[in-house]
Formats: C-alpha cells, structure tokens, sequence
C-alpha cells in the first residue's frame, strides 16, 4: 500500500534524529483500529484490516517511503535539567497529509529500542495503550486539541513491568512531535544553527503566518504562548489532569500529548493529583497554568538569540509574552467557566459567580462533571434540581447560589443558556474507574468489551445517551482510583 508519504522532518539535518528500525513483534493482533481518523488520513482501512496492514501497523513491515526514526530532544522533568531525552520507545512511521490539507505525523509506540531508550526496553504494554487510545479519543470529542489514536495492537508476547504483561503497540496521530524539549535540546547544546533550523521549520509548518513578521521567531514565540494559553484553558474547563507536564511532554504545536499518569477529576478540588510519581504536586490541577507559563520560559529562553541581536532587548520581549500568558489564559478560562453555567456576555459579577460555585464544590466534594451538567435541568425549574442537590452534602448554600444565578440568567434568556452548557458541559468523561475497568478486563481475561463500550460513548460526550448513563456517574467509594501509573 502507498502511503503517500511526504517526511519533511526526515529531510531536517542528521543530528535531529536517528534512523532506526522497530523491533519485529511474534504475533500482532488488531485490538482497534480508528476507522474515520484512517479514511480522513486517506489511508485504506479494508487494507489496515488485513494481515499486510496489521503488519506495517505493528511495526513488522516498513513501508518503502516511510520515514522510521526517533526524534532527538531534552527536556524538564519535575523541574530538572536531562540533557538527552529522545524517542525511546517510539518511531516516526511518516507524515501524510490528510484530506483537509494539514499534515499528520504517524508514530509507532512501543516499537523496540532506539539510542534514546536510556537503557530500558522501548516496549509498551497493553493497559498504557488502552488509556492513551481511551482519553486522546475522549479529548479530540470534547473538542480539546490533543494527538490521536490510529490503532492499538498486542504483539503476542510479554513485557516485564513489575511483572509480566501483555506487550502492545500504540499507533498514534499528531500535528507534529516536536516539543519544547526539543528546543532545549540544541540551545543547550549552544547548536544555535540547530535552534534556527527548527524554528524555521516549526514556523512553515505550524505557524506560517509568522514568516508574515518583522521578526518571525518573536511571532512564532507569541503564537505557541497564545495556543498552550488556550489549551490549558480547556483542560482546566473539563478537570483534566495531565500528571506529567514535563517540557519534552509539551508539543510545540498545541497539542495535548503524551497520556500518561492522566485522569479527570470526580470531586472538585484544584489540589487533585494523579500521577503516582508526583509526590510533591507540582502537576496538581491547581498548578496546571503556572507550569505551561514556566515550560513556555523554557521555549523562550532557547529561542532568546533569534528574539533579537541584543540579549537585554531580547530578554525584555521574552519576559512581556510571557506576561502576556497570563491574561491569555485568564480570558480563555473565564468565557469557558462562564459557557459552562450559560454566561456569553460576561459581566464583571459573573466571573464572582462562578467562583462562588467552584468554591462551594470544592467544599462539599461535589462531582465537576455532574455539577455542571445538572445545572442545566435546574435553570427552568427549582424542582428538578433535586439531581444537582443530591450532589451536595448541605445544600442550602446551593440554593441561594442558584437563585442568584436563574435571576442572572433570566436577564438574557433561558433558552440561549441552556444551548451554550449543552455544548460546554459533557454528560461523559473517561472516568478513572472506568478505564482501569476497561485495561483490567483485557489484560487480564483479553476481554475488550468494556474498552469497546466506553470508547463507543466517549465518542458523544455531549449527548445524554441514557442507555450508557451509568458511565456517567462518579465511582463508588470502593471503585475510587487513586493514582495512575506511568507506562514505562
């Protein structure tokens, strides 16, 4: 089959990457294939279907055009300094340009060994893989800027973790792999030719309007600081939690990627943490925005010599976009809190308004998601609040706070604000205990069923689908998890 590939990053100078060959899998099996992501790359999914196609999507057949490398980059991790990171557990397949003209990286994960493996395996396994498919599908409907999931395979043998499971390949999409780590990676490295060529590609790529500037790489800088403002926003707007928010964790491009230690709050409280590896909170929900603002430093410090030819001036532009992250990400989290109770037109109260409910959430330990989805049914009648009421343990603070709000509310029309929450607040979320569910079921008895279900209503996130209502609903104590694990 002819991928049409087009590997504009295969064509960038030799220290950008290595060349590699993924590791040949035993047995691979089809677990999902995303079959509307695969017509939109232009991709034939009888063909992926079929044993040829399993092939090259487990990584045992390369296409001759592909472009089959690991990218080099560094990069912060919980604050500090790894001078060579890289790809080691994942391989560029290609980049095809897809049906509405953007081009789409394709990206083995889990293909073996690369010289950026740092001494581990370069495997996946089957639960990591299930996650990442599960929530990078579950962001992309909810309308979150994030990689995708093209497929997941098993490989048919095991892979030692703290003990053996099931081996997995995870076939990924995105905008680009390039990250804030790789720009760290040739400025301290002092390869400032290298920080130029990457940016200019960046630039062609992702943000072509910026050869437009003056100084394209002060337009590239505010672009990618305005894009994460955003981003973060979103996440933020929905309780996700990323868990690992390590600059070589930060696509360039605005992307939400690398699913790791990630989850979606139940309970409202900003201090949330779910990665087991974040002992001290530094990626708590609260913090999500100030580690953008400080990785987005990091991106401004690497490009300080394209900035201007004067480090003080240069130093002065970088400090004032970052600056600028600030208010950015402020008036993007406000329209979404304020759409997600029905506000468009904000006022000044309102933002109080909505603080006011946070705070009483956070209090009572009140479900984020079912919070703002039953404030729809309580917008035209006190007495079908009950469902939202139930939420709280003492709801009478509740009541006067919705009185206040339907008065608000009734200023610029019911109707209008109902519309806006519907596409603001979802009915479904990836739960966490759902997904654990759904990975437990086929790691243990290769029972994908579950995994099945909850993706096929992940899809329509916004839509009440009673049928599946039970994957609406919080965990019961006993189905609570607390941490989630990284899948190297």
């Amino acid at each position: 089959m002819n991928f049409s590939f087009d590997n504009s990053y295969a064509r960038l100078p030799e220290r950008f990457f290595a060349r590699v060959e993924p590791l040949h899998m035993p047995a691979p099996q089809l677990v999902r294939l995303n079959e509307p992501l695969a017509a939109g790359l232009g991709l034939d999914v009888d063909w992926l279907r079929s044993e040829d196609g399993v092939q090259v999507l487990a990584g045992n057949s390369v296409p001759a055009n592909a472009a089959s490398l690991a990218m080099a980059y560094a990069g912060h991790q919980f604050g500090n300094w790894v001078p060579r990171l890289g790809d080691g557990r994942a391989i560029l397949l290609g980049e095809i340009i897809d049906h509405g003209g953007t081009r789409r990286d394709i990206q083995w994960k889990g293909a073996g060994r690369t010289p950026f493996s740092r001494g581990g395996d370069g495997r996946a396994v089957l639960g990591p893989c299930l996650r990442e498919y599960l929530i990078s599908e579950a962001m992309w409907a909810l309308g979150i800027p994030s990689t995708r999931a093209l497929a997941v395979l098993t490989t048919g043998d095991q892979v030692r973790r703290e003990g053996p499971k099931p081996g997995a390949v995870f076939v990924r999409v995105a905008a680009s792999h390039v990250r804030i780590g790789t720009f760290e990676y040739f400025a301290n490295h002092g390869d400032l030719h290298g920080v130029k060529t990457l940016a200019d590609y960046v630039i062609e790529r992702h943000y072509p309007q910026a050869r437009e500037a003056a100084n394209p790489y002060r337009a590239l800088l505010r672009a990618v600081i305005e894009r994460v403002a955003a981003l973060i926003a979103q996440w933020q707007c929905v309780g996700f939690i990323h868990g690992v928010m390590n600059t070589d964790n930060m696509s360039i491009a605005g992307e939400t990627i690398d699913y790791g230690p990630c989850a979606f709050m139940d309970a409202y409280d900003p201090a949330t943490v779910f990665s087991s590896i974040d002992t001290t909170g530094r990626y708590a929900y609260v913090n999500q925005p100030r580690i953008a603002q400080w990785n987005l430093s990091r991106l401004a410090l690497a490009l300080l010599p394209l900035l201007d030819a004067e480090e003080a001036k240069a130093i002065e532009f970088a400090q004032q976009a970052l600056s600028d992250f600030v208010q950015q990400f402020e008036s993007a989290y406000r329209r979404g809190m304020l759409a997600k109770i029905g506000i468009e037109d904000a006022r000044e109260s309102d933002l109080v308004l909505a603080q006011e409910l946070l705070a009483l959430m956070t209090a009572q330990h009140a479900d984020m998601t079912l919070t703002f989805r039953y404030l729809a049914q309580a917008a035209r009648d006190p007495i079908a609040s009950a469902a939202l009421r139930a939420l709280f343990t003492i709801p009478l603070p509740l009541d006067a706070w919705l009185d206040r709000w339907r008065g608000r509310l009734a200023q610029t029309g019911i109707e209008q604000a109902l519309a806006l929450m519907r596409r603001h607040d979802p009915a479904f979320i990836p739960r966490n205990h759902r997904v654990e569910a759904a990975i437990e079921a086929a790691e243990q008895r290769a029972d994908f069923g579950a995994f099945g279900e909850l993706l096929q209503v992940l899809a329509k996130p916004f839509e009440d689908q009673p049928r599946y209502g039970a994957y609406a609903q919080p965990p019961l104590p006993h189905e609570i998890v607390p941490a989630t694990f990284c899948g190297t």
